[in-house]
């Protein structure tokens, strides 16, 4: 190896040149003075940037194994043996602690927590005494673990949210009033103590500069509209006299009664506590202690957070005579429970006025902090639950003549399952909701900041719910929680009930629409499809960020032409270069002069923020009042001209497309009988096909439009690039979304569907379209799987297919690396099988009962086949590692590194004999 070696050549770690005992290696791409390297140092390198590659060339680096020279040719059975059996003892050894783990986290926890909690809820004696023989009973052990799920996660989430907000309090602190009422700190602090800055009332320190948090601030009228003080994206409501801030006095409340309680090294114990250990992944018994604890906990937070509240809110309504109206609303549990959380605020709250008036301060604060965590809980549950379950139920009762239906189907449907009833409803509010936030969001992106100072801003980095729901007071709140739930019942009113309304007189023929289907092909059909809906075509719609931006251009064009007509572009677009002079405070018109340069100064302070909660003067016109009742009116009609747009065109279009599907043959007139009327479609498909379609022609269109300028040859350039990539995309399409799902569908359905769902008597009916939706659903899904999978050549085909685009479309990529394989493997796996059994079988075979049964079940059996073969080759290719690991552990002395130009098949299987190796196996 020495005799390649200049007298220049040296290590390009330690600069050293090579000897006999430390030879030079190049063992990798990299030349010049960087290609030779000793293994020692190769070695530490490696060691420390934990990498088996160069960084600069990107070649893997080798090793060859060097044995000792007693190993014989072939190991001997009496080792591979105790190889082998030292490895079974291994894995049934993690088996048995994984089994134990597995039964302790997912038998025991679930299982305790569910029969204490029934223990509790029994209200007797006798369930408290038995509850040692409930736990080792064995009766409904299925269903009691799966309930005991239930709880455990209730609880774990009721944990996280305490820990939380606690984070959230000593962070951002308390409410105001918390602290206010706190006596003044002693005279003299205690003389070890080092000097410590002087303490407001509120425990913030003081410096030079005023506290500007502390302080109210008094809210201005800028051309007549009020506006928001220092606490921006608080729905824009007006100041009432509450304080909102006392953030940093509730910090050091929390810093003397939360903070300072340490009874454990927190750090400490997250830094040697894993999830590992605490789970018992690491292979110790230290996780039976934390399963004892958890048990423990869950018995803690069952009585306090169920319990208690449960059975203070029986009290309760039991006072109150409203027992009757808990049991008739379905959900007693929750609705008692709620009003017992109810009731344990209230006497928190009056508990907390008692001890502030006879001076208890530490018992004050602990009732104070309590309430606060009964309040975020209790407006956390409103917000997130109730309200979206408020307007889900307001958007199913103004589209009922939408769907010819009546609110005693509606009560019926609640009767027969309420708590699927109620959870669909929360689904479709909590969607509603989501959507009208983003268009708000929208909005904002378009119109004057300042316009919708009545809405929350939700981009406001300021912008914190929690910390709203600590600090401002319920009645507030609530107030907020009216406001929204009118503007929501406003928009659905003016976007469903009355486009309704004018549809059905206009239009009578239209509706209702076709939501309920009867026959049972249909049902499957209808599931396949909404499966294909929710999963492939919304998604690629709302994907694509062309329709928001359509969609801001439009509310930009509309917002321009009202603004002409009404002239108030200034209100809504605000000016191009505004003027401080044109900016009228109050109902005074000449406010910015008459209050000079402080004026201008607050707002430069206070509204001219940077940001999106920022505030732009404007230019008041006259008769602004009426103006702005113009506007409203334009909104309305816009709205109610857009819904009946959105409702009918889509909704005629598509099905004009999909009743072509269902179009008698031409030889069906001279028939006899007349054909049978067509089955009625789906709406939710049709008014998706519709969709699609008009997303299709507005992007054409799109398109064309921003080809005109460039001239008629650009044009026509353009259109034929255009033609030819469409046409391209059309053949990949077929390919990728019509062939290949159809193929794995039809697999699929051969292989798992028929043989489990047809009897073997009967003939089984293969509808093409829903084998089709479902195959694109399975081939939606091996995709994914191949995303998430290690590197390999299908997951790099995807990878680089969805690089190009639409534009740079490789088409031969697709076909080749894509499209080939696939096919042919789907079209080997459905043809073979049915070749044999009816092509080949029938040649020895005379029974038909026999042969039916092979052409039923060769799809099965060719897959037990298949997953057997994988099976086995994991095996062999497991014992191959078992037998390589044997031989190193016995005979591995050493390794040595390999150079770029080495021969790897002759070094391979050499047993070298050297005294000393330059790896040592440590």
């Amino acid at each position: 190896m020495m005799e390649d070696l200049g007298s220049s050549d040296i290590c390009r770690v330690c600069r050293s040149e090579g000897c006999s005992e430390r030879p030079l290696f190049h063992p990798c791409i990299c030349t010049g003075s960087i290609k030779w390297i000793h293994q020692e140092c190769l070695v530490q390198w490696m060691r420390y940037s934990r990498k088996e590659y160069c960084e600069l060339c990107g070649h893997r680096f080798s090793f060859t194994p060097i044995y000792s020279p007693d190993m014989p040719r072939r190991l001997p059975i009496r080792d591979v043996a105790g190889g082998l059996i030292a490895s079974i003892a291994t894995a049934v050894k993690y088996w048995l602690h994984f089994t134990l783990v597995a039964l302790a986290w997912l038998g025991i926890v679930p299982l305790t927590a569910c029969r204490i909690y029934r223990c509790l809820f029994t209200g007797s004696v006798d369930s408290i005494l038995t509850l040692p023989l409930d736990m080792l009973s064995t009766d409904n052990i299925a269903s009691d673990i799966f309930h005991g799920c239930f709880v455990v996660t209730c609880t774990l989430f009721a944990f996280i949210g305490l820990v939380w907000l606690r984070e959230q309090i000593l962070h951002g602190g308390g409410p105001d009033w918390l602290e206010r009422e706190d006596p003044p700190a002693p005279p003299a602090p205690p003389p070890p103590l080092p000097p410590q800055p002087p303490l407001l009332e509120n425990n913030n320190v003081l410096n030079d500069q005023p506290d500007q948090h502390n302080e109210p601030i008094q809210e201005l009228a800028v051309g007549g509209e009020e506006l928001p003080g220092a606490a921006a994206g608080l729905d824009g409501e007006l100041a009432d006299g509450d304080d909102v801030g006392g953030g940093g006095g509730a910090g050091g409340v929390l810093g003397g009664e939360v903070g300072n309680w340490n009874a454990i090294e927190w750090d400490r114990a997250a830094e040697e506590l894993t999830w590992e250990r605490l789970l018992g992944l690491d292979g110790s018994l230290v996780f039976l202690e934390h399963v004892f604890w958890v048990v423990s906990l869950n018995t803690l937070f069952i009585l306090v957070f169920a319990f208690c509240p449960y059975h203070m809110g029986h009290f309760a309504l039991a006072s109150l005579g409203l027992r009757d109206h808990a049991a008739a609303s379905h959900f007693e549990g929750l609705v008692t429970t709620l009003c017992g959380y109810c009731a344990v605020g209230l006497c928190l709250l009056i508990f907390h006025s008692l001890a502030s008036f006879l001076s208890f301060t530490r018992a004050k604060r602990v009732l104070g902090l309590c309430y606060v965590v009964v309040k975020v809980s209790l407006l956390s549950v409103v917000e997130i639950g109730v309200l979206p379950l408020i307007c889900g139920w307001w958007l199913d009762i103004c589209s009922l003549s939408m769907f010819d239906a009546t609110l005693r189907d509606r009560e019926a449907s609640f009767r027969a399952a309420p708590g699927t009833s109620m959870f669909i409803h929360w689904v479709c509010g909590m969607v509603y909701v989501y959507y009208f936030a983003s268009f708000i969001l929208l909005l904002r992106e378009v119109l004057r900041p300042g316009v919708l100072w009545f809405l929350r801003n939700l981009n406001d980095p300021d912008f914190s719910p929690i910390q709203e729901m600590i600090h401002l007071p319920i009645m507030r709140h609530v107030r907020r929680l009216l406001a929204s739930a009118v503007i929501f019942g406003t928009a659905v009113l003016l976007m469903l009930w009355l486009p309704v309304r004018v549809l059905r007189v206009v239009w009578p023929a239209f509706l209702p629409y076709t939501v309920a289907l009867q026959t049972e092909a249909t049902q499957v059909s209808e599931l396949s499809l909404e499966l294909l809906l929710l999963q492939v075509i919304m998604p690629t719609l709302l994907e694509q960020s062309h329709t928001r931006l359509w969609l801001k251009a439009t509310v930009r064009t509309w917002c321009r032409a009202v603004s002409h007509i009404l002239d108030l572009k200034s209100y809504l677009l605000g000016d191009d270069e505004p003027e401080p002079a044109q900016v009228e405070v109050g109902n005074n018109p000449g406010g910015a002069a008459a209050n000079g340069g402080d004026l201008g100064a607050a707002h430069q302070a206070l509204l001219h923020r940077a940001g999106p909660t920022g505030f732009q003067p404007y230019s008041r016109p006259h008769l602004f009042a009426a103006r702005i009742a113009g506007l409203l009116l334009c909104v309305g009609v816009s709205l109610v001209a857009s819904s009946l747009i959105a409702l009918t065109v889509p909704v005629w279009l598509g099905r004009k497309v999909m009743t072509m599907w269902s179009v008698a043959p031409p030889g069906a007139a001279l028939a006899a009988t007349p054909p049978p009327p067509p089955a009625p479609i789906h709406e939710l498909y049709t008014a998706s096909c519709g969709t699609y379609l008009c997303w299709l022609v507005a992007r054409a269109a799109a398109l064309v439009i921003s080809w005109l300028p460039q001239g008629r040859a650009a044009f026509v350039e353009r259109l034929v690039t255009w033609a030819f990539v469409l046409a391209k995309a059309v053949v990949a399409f077929v390919v990728l979304f019509g062939v290949i799902p159809l193929l794995f569908g039809l697999l699929i359905e051969l292989v798992v569907v028929v043989p489990f769902r047809v009897p073997i008597e009967q003939t089984p009916n293969l509808w093409l379209s829903q084998i089709w939706v479902l195959g694109v659903l399975y081939t939606k899904i091996v995709c994914a799987i191949t995303m998430m999978c290690p590197d390999c050549a299908l997951r790099r085909a995807i990878e680089r297919v969805y690089r190009n685009g639409v534009r740079a479309l490789d088409l031969g990529l697709i076909l080749r690396e894509l499209a080939a394989p696939a096919v042919a493997y789907l079209s080997i796996s459905l043809s073979v099988p049915y070749v044999t059994a009816h092509a080949i079988a029938p040649l020895f075979i005379s029974s038909p009962r026999l042969r039916n049964q092979i052409a039923r079940r060769i799809y099965p059996f060719v897959l037990i086949i298949s997953f057997s073969v994988i099976i086995i080759k994991l095996q062999i290719h497991q014992f191959s590692k078992l037998y390589e690991h044997i031989k190193n552990d016995k005979y591995l002395v050493g390794r040595r590194l390999v150079n770029y130009h080495h021969n790897k098949t002759s070094s391979s299987s050499t047993v070298v004999s050297q005294p000393a190796p330059l790896f040592p196996n440590n």
